[in-house]
C-alpha cells in the first residue's frame, strides 16, 4: 500500500492527510457540459439489440428505491430528470441551465456560470451509482451508468460469463508391462540410489520442521505473554465470534479544486452540504473557479498509523481481518460483520443507523458531554500546540456499541488530533493502558460493562503520544 503524506494549503484552510491510493479506487470525475452536440439517440442497445424501454424504467425505479438513494431526495430527482431525457432522445442536449431549473428547482436567475451545483450533484449521482452496483444492485440484470463528459445515463446488459468448453476425455491408460530379471540392471541401482536420496531428504526436512515448530511455540508463548486478561475484555465482543472484523479508516471528505488541487473544510463532511459553506464559497471566489467534485482519497497520518498499528495486533488473533474505506463501507459488512471505525465517523451516514444512546459525542476541536455530572465540564476541548510549543494536549472518544444485527460489537477509536487517534489505538493494544482502562470501566463489584463510552487525556509531543491518561467514561445500555 502507497502512503504519502501530503500538506494542503488553501484560503482559511490547512490540512494534514495521507493518501490512500490502495484501498480504493477514485469514483468521480469532472463534468464538462459545453458544445455538447444535440440530436435524437436511438434506444439503448448492446451489440445491435435493443433493450426495451420498460425493463430501462423499471431498473431506474429499483435503483430510486434502494436503501442507498432512499435518504437524498435530490439525487433520486436528478436520476429520475436524466433517465427520463435520455430515454427519451434528447439528453444530449441538456444544459446545465435547464437541469438546475428543472430538476433541481433552481429560479430563471440561476447561473451555472457562479454556481457549480449541476456539476456537483452530477458527480454525487456517479459516485452513488457506483456505490448501488458494488452492493444492493451487484446481481441486477441492467446496468445504469453517467459517462463523464456530459448528462447522457446509458443503459447496459449485465453480461453474463461465457460457458466454458467441455473437459477433453482423457486417453485410456496403456497396459501395464513388467519384465522380469534375475539380476540388477543399471537402471534399477540408478531407482535404488534415488529412492536412498529421497529418504535422506525426507529425514532432513522432518528435522527442520520439528525445529520450526519448537521456534512457533516460543513465539506462541510470547504471544500469549501480551495477550492479557484486561486486553481480552476490551477485544472479546470483536474477537470471539465468527464474524469478520472490518477496519474502517476514516476518509474526510476533500473537494477538487480544478487547476489548483484539493481543499477540505473541517465542519463539512457531506457533498451536498459543499453549496451552503462560505469558506468554500470564498476559495472559489478568490481562484476563480467551481469545486467540481468530491474526492476521498486521503486520511489523516494518525487515522493511517493507528491503522498500521492495529494490522500488527489483530493479525495473529484474528484471521478474517479486512481494510476499508469509510466511503465505500457498505451496509451489508456494517450490518453482518464486527466493524472497527478509525478516526472521526462524521460524515459517515451509515454510523447514524448504530443502535446507541450516545453521552458523548466528537465535535470538530473537542468532545461534547451531553449529561455533564457535577463538576464536569459540557464541552472538553482539545488544546493543541501553539505558535513554537512542542507539546499539546486533545482528547480521544473511544466507544464500544452493539453491533448492528446479531451477536457481536462495533468499536470506534476516534480523535480530532494525530495524538489522541493513536492514544486510542495504544489504549486498546496495550498491556498496561488497557490495564488501567479496565479498571476505570468496572464497577466496584467488579462488573466489566459490556458497552461504553471512555474519554482519554492524551499529551503529545511534535504529534506523538507521550501521556495517554483516563479522563472519564459513562456505561451504555444495553439494547
Amino acid at each position: 500500500m502507497r502512503i504519502a503524506v501530503t500538506h494542503y494549503h488553501a484560503p482559511l484552510i490547512e490540512v494534514k492527510a495521507v493518501s490512500l491510493h490502495a484501498f480504493a479506487p477514485q469514483v468521480c470525475d469532472t463534468i464538462i457540459a459545453e458544445n455538447m452536440a444535440t440530436g435524437s439517440a436511438p434506444p439503448p442497445a448492446v451489440d445491435g439489440q435493443a433493450i426495451d424501454h420498460m425493463d430501462c424504467a423499471a431498473q431506474i425505479e429499483r435503483i430510486l428505491q434502494s436503501r442507498i438513494f432512499r435518504t437524498s431526495e435530490v439525487l433520486r430527482n436528478l436520476l429520475a430528470y436524466l433517465s427520463d431525457k435520455s430515454l427519451a432522445g434528447v439528453a444530449d442536449a441538456l444544459k446545465e441551465y435547464t437541469i438546475g431549473l428543472d430538476a433541481l428547482g433552481k429560479p430563471a436567475s440561476f447561473d451555472p456560470r457562479q454556481e457549480s451545483l449541476v456539476r456537483m450533484h452530477t458527480a454525487r449521482l456517479r459516485q452513488k451509482l457506483a456505490e448501488y452496483y458494488r452492493t444492493e444492485g451487484a446481481d441486477d440484470p441492467i446496468v445504469v451508468d453517467l459517462p463523464k463528459g456530459g448528462f447522457k445515463v446509458t443503459f447496459e446488459p449485465r453480461l453474463q460469463a461465457a460457458a466454458l468448453p467441455p473437459a477433453p476425455v482423457p486417453a485410456p491408460p496403456l497396459p501395464e508391462i513388467r519384465l522380469r530379471s534375475s539380476s540388477w540392471r543399471p537402471r534399477e541401482i540408478v531407482l535404488a540410489a534415488a529412492l536412498l536420496a529421497t529418504l535422506a531428504c525426507s529425514a532432513w526436512f522432518v528435522t527442520r520442521l520439528w525445529r520450526a515448530d519448537r521456534a512457533d511455540s516460543g513465539q506462541a508463548s510470547a504471544l500469549s505473554e501480551t495477550w492479557t486478561p484486561a486486553l481480552r475484555e476490551l477485544w472479546e465482543p470483536l474477537l470471539s465470534s465468527s464474524r469478520r472484523l472490518v477496519v474502517c479508516v476514516s476518509t474526510p471528505l476533500f473537494v477538487k479544486v480544478p487547476g489548483f488541487g484539493f481543499v477540505r473544510e473541517a465542519s463539512v463532511n457531506d457533498w451536498d452540504d459543499v453549496p451552503a459553506s462560505k469558506r468554500l464559497s470564498s476559495v472559489e471566489g478568490a481562484l476563480g473557479v467551481g469545486m467540481s467534485e468530491p474526492d476521498y482519497s486521503y486520511t489523516e497520518v494518525g487515522t493511517a498509523t493507528g491503522a498500521f498499528l492495529l494490522g500488527q495486533f489483530l493479525a495473529p488473533r484474528k484471521q478474517a481481518v479486512l481494510i476499508t474505506r469509510a466511503n465505500v463501507l457498505s451496509w451489508p459488512e456494517l450490518a453482518e460483520d464486527n466493524v472497527v471505525f478509525l478516526g472521526p465517523t462524521t460524515g459517515i451516514h451509515q454510523a447514524d443507523d448504530i443502535p446507541m444512546q450516545s453521552q458523548l459525542v466528537l465535535d470538530t476541536d473537542g468532545i461534547r458531554n451531553l449529561h455533564p455530572r457535577k463538576g464536569e465540564a459540557a464541552f472538553i476541548k482539545d488544546h493543541p500546540a501553539q505558535g513554537g510549543e512542542e507539546g499539546g494536549v486533545s482528547y480521544a472518544l473511544i466507544s464500544r456499541v452493539p453491533a448492528m444485527n446479531g451477536p457481536g460489537a462495533i468499536l470506534m477509536l476516534s480523535g480530532n488530533r494525530i495524538a489522541s487517534v493513536m492514544g486510542g489505538v495504544k489504549a486498546f493494544t496495550t498491556p498496561g493502558l488497557a490495564q488501567m482502562l479496565v479498571s476505570r470501566l468496572k464497577s466496584a463489584s467488579g462488573t466489566m460493562p459490556k458497552y461504553f463510552q471512555v474519554v482519554l487525556r492524551v499529551k503529545a509531543m511534535d504529534d506523538v503520544p507521550v501521556d495517554i491518561s483516563y479522563f472519564l467514561h459513562r456505561n451504555l445500555a444495553n439494547p
